[in-house]
């Protein structure tokens, strides 16, 4: 295991062969598997599961309720959340569970709503925002078409 100097990491469920970077921040319940790789600025709460062989990547944050199973890969700057109507200082009693499933991945700025299963082996295109249950072995996205307009 190696986390790097400059990471702020509580945890001790943490799997050899692990490597977390700099400026994550990882809690002191959160679970991770062995042979993962944490890239910089993480954040990963108490009720977290995290398997083994995963990739998070630079700026994601895992809030309470989510389970990332085997073989997963999370994109740069993926969004989870983890109550669909926050406010301020009034919590859930409990988060909702979002899972992904094994061997799934999910691409860089894709947003992810609360109580959502990824299927196993499941593909989240870049960009998607993702609303409803994705089965496995499917390619998820949102299209978003942009139209040119002339501002004179």
């Amino acid at each position: 295991m190696y986390i790097h100097p400059l990471a702020d990491v509580k945890s001790k469920n943490i799997g050899k062969n692990t490597k977390i970077w700099q400026f994550c921040i990882v809690f002191e319940n959160a679970v991770i598997g062995e042979n993962c790789n944490i890239c910089a600025h993480v954040l990963i709460e108490n009720d977290v599961v995290i398997g083994d062989n995963v990739t998070v990547k630079s700026g994601v944050q895992l809030w309470d309720g989510i389970c990332i199973e085997d073989n997963v890969f999370i994109g740069p700057n993926v969004t989870f959340t983890n109550d669909l109507y926050p406010r301020s200082k009034k919590y859930p009693e409990k988060f909702l569970q979002t899972v992904v499933k094994k061997g799934a991945s999910i691409g860089a700025n894709a947003t992810i709503l609360p109580g959502i299963i990824i299927g196993e082996n499941a593909m989240i295109a870049a960009g998607s925002i993702v609303t409803k249950d994705v089965p496995s072995d499917t390619l998820y996205k949102t299209n978003i078409t942009v139209e040119t307009r002339s501002l004179i």
